[in-house]
């Protein structure tokens, strides 16, 4: 919150169904003008209309009316900044809500942060549907339709269908082979096509089929009761897929195709630099972290880098929390944001009185209703647990996991269905690597976890059971700022700062985002290919003299290094090597430059040149016998060379004479002169 912008805060007890926590945020929120009251929503609306009308910034501790305070700030013309605060799910209606104060002033202060909006992509549909299915159901599917949508019905190996004395659209027969694209723009290659008979009597017959036809469609209506066409198909906009023999169900899949006409936005969920990704580098793979994990397919390569589908994007995050680069950066919100807010809401928890806080990171769709269930049904959340919301939990990198503790938080926590609609192997992989650096450097045993629970007990059961295991510490400090990388690298420093039992290295699994490299120096020529790999600078040379460099807080593990050298000397070194983090650049190896035997000029490494040298002295016939003086050009700098070479008339592609091919007079001569050989 910023204390130099006027703000007023009102803070409301809800018809005294909750304490009053106006004292607690007027404590942890410094510089806002608390306002108090029991029914801003009705008896004392008047007052936040009058703030309202002088423009200045208000943050609202209610978010079930936000709507009618949203169009009290239209009427009233306001153009300041409006923020809405949850405190009575997630603090007030609780058995121990007397007590959460502190956690009431740190939700109020976290709602003020600004969160810069994502960017919208547009999906445009005109209503072109083609279902697909394999009987009467897939045509009626598409009589419903047809008043309102532009029908194809597809018919998939159909058994006995009755032809219709007239159609209202076209019906064929097909399957398909392959499906590309989203809602608006779907792609379809269909094996089998083939146009009905016009004479079809007692059933539905086809004509001569033929595999490979080319199909577009905006909306799909998927009634075969096969195989989904797509991965992960109810993340796919426009994908419509219900069960043919669920009577039940095949109504709303129906009516949902219906309402699929027009222009829709949705956020743009991941940003992309295509500058940072290290896929590849001449034609070697390095990272397919993001490849392996998207669940619909939206990522595929595209030359030393990836490219992402922001119109098939879902907006899981596990493509932008696995990125090890930041090429991939989540939008809603940008990780930054996100920091700034768990920042913002620890250190004024911490100011207001509160102590021992948990995070408990949820979404919208699953979190929030259960914690919605727990405080009108059960016990509501403890006072020390505070609630931040996210568009999805698989988005948490492991900056977001470790920054909270090292700001305070005594335990963090994520809230999952257990039946999760996501692919949770890269959210779980972040959890355990966090849950080594905390368990390494005295934070205690699964500071991370996950609770996975689908009703009020289970969540009330899974909280009450976490305990503080950390001693006490003074938290860190930092801001996080700048990029993804550079909020991972602040986020390891101070946690590694506060840490009650700080070590020198945590040894990591193979998957981890970042590590060291062993590079044998004895086999390493310095011949810096491996600078050139490298996507993140992390190996680095010297304009002085023959050298290799390392960072290690900028290593992400791609292996295109190991891939590239040519004499096989640098392999992974997964770990955490928190001083090296701290430190800057080191050096692996340096050498002496070879001079030129005819000039001076320092060029090459001189186990190099001599290794050359070495391998081709006595050993070649360009540098053998009297040629042996040609291995002179080698020990000479690029200049020299071509001046000596041009003068010498010295042809490299030159090979010794051939021998004369032998005929048949040779043989006949050679022959004759044997038999008159004396013996």
């Amino acid at each position: 919150m910023n204390p130099e912008r006027p703000r007023t805060v009102f803070v409301c007890s809800c018809e005294r169904s909750m304490p009053g926590f106006g004292d607690s945020v007027a404590r942890g929120c410094a510089g806002v003008d608390v306002q108090s009251g029991n029914q801003f929503c009705g008896a004392e609306l008047e007052r936040v209309r009058s703030a309202l009308g002088r423009g200045e910034a208000v943050t609202i501790a209610c978010t079930q009316q936000a709507p009618l305070f949203l169009g009290v700030a239209q009427d009233a013309g306001f153009a300041g900044e409006l923020a809405f605060a949850n405190i009575r799910e997630t603090a007030g209606w609780s058995k121990q809500g007397i007590s959460a104060g502190p956690k009431a002033a740190a939700l109020v202060a976290m709602a003020a942060e600004p969160i810069t909006p994502s960017e919208r992509v547009t999906l445009t549909s005109n209503g072109v549907v083609l279902v697909y299915g394999r009987d009467e159901a897939a045509i009626e599917a598409g009589r419903q339709l047809a008043g309102e949508m532009d029908v194809t019905v597809l018919l998939t190996r159909p058994g006995e269908v009755a032809p219709a004395p007239v159609w209202e659209f076209p019906v064929v027969r097909g399957t398909i082979r392959n499906a590309l694209g989203h809602l608006g723009a779907f792609e379809l290659m269909v094996d089998d096509f083939a146009l009905p008979s016009p004479s079809s009597r007692e059933r539905l017959r086809f004509g001569t089929p033929r595999d490979g036809a080319l199909s577009e469609a905006d909306v799909i209506l998927d009634l075969s009761g096969g195989a989904p066409l797509f991965p992960a198909h109810e993340l796919r906009e426009g994908y419509v897929r219900a069960d043919p023999a669920d009577r039940a169900g095949l109504a709303p899949a129906i009516s949902r195709a219906a309402d699929l006409v027009g222009e829709f936005d949705k956020p743009r969920y991941v940003d992309f630099s295509a500058d940072l990704c290290a896929h590849s580098r001449s034609h070697i793979t390095g990272c397919t972290r993001c490849l392996d994990l998207c669940p619909t397919g939206a990522i595929t390569p595209a030359g030393d880098h990836v490219a992402i589908d922001a119109d098939i994007c879902a907006g899981c995050g596990n493509c932008a929390a696995a990125c090890p680069t930041g090429a991939a950066a989540y939008a809603f919100p940008d990780v930054q944001a996100l920091l700034r807010r768990l920042r913002t809401l620890l250190f004024t928890y911490g100011k207001a009185g509160g102590t021992h806080p948990v995070i408990l990171f949820h979404d919208g769709d699953h979190g929030e209703p259960l914690i919605d269930a727990t405080a009108r049904f059960g016990r509501g959340l403890p006072p020390n647990v505070l609630p931040v919301t996210l568009n999805e939990i698989t988005q948490l990198g492991v900056e977001a996991w470790v920054a909270p503790v090292a700001w305070g938080a005594v335990a963090v926590r994520a809230l999952a269905s257990a039946r999760a609609k996501h692919d949770l192997t890269g959210f779980a992989r972040n959890v355990t690597i966090a849950n080594l650096l905390g368990t390494s450097l005295g934070y205690g045993e699964d500071v991370c976890g996950v609770i996975e629970a689908d009703d009020p007990d289970s969540l009330e059961t899974a909280l009450a059971r976490i305990t503080p295991q950390a001693h006490v510490r003074k938290p860190a400090t930092f801001l996080p700022l700048g990029d993804k990388r550079s909020l991972m690298k602040s986020s390891v420093v101070g946690l590694y700062d506060a840490a009650p039992a700080p070590v020198a290295r945590t040894q990591l699994p193979a998957a981890a985002p970042f590590g060291g490299l062993d590079v044998n120096v004895d086999a390493c020529t310095l011949c810096l290919s491996c600078v050139s790999a490298c996507p993140t600078g992390a190996l680095s040379d010297s304009e002085e003299r023959p050298a290799l460099y390392f960072a290690e807080s900028a290593c992400v593990q791609c292996g295109l290094c190991a891939a590239t050298c040519p004499e096989n000397a640098i392999t992974l070194a997964p770990q955490l090597d928190f001083e090296a983090w701290k430190a800057p650049r080191r050096l692996l190896k340096q050498e002496e430059p070879f001079r030129c035997i005819r000039c001076d000029t320092p060029f090459g490494t001189k186990s190099t040149v001599e290794r050359i040298v070495a391998k081709l002295e006595g050993k070649h016939w360009m540098f053998a016998g009297e040629n042996a003086r040609r291995l002179d050009v080698v020990r000479m700098c690029d200049k020299c060379r071509v001046e000596t070479v041009l003068n010498e008339g010295f042809d490299p592609y030159e090979a010794p004479a051939r021998p004369a091919p032998r005929t048949t007079e040779d043989y006949l001569r050679e022959r004759a002169a044997s038999a008159h050989k004396p013996t």
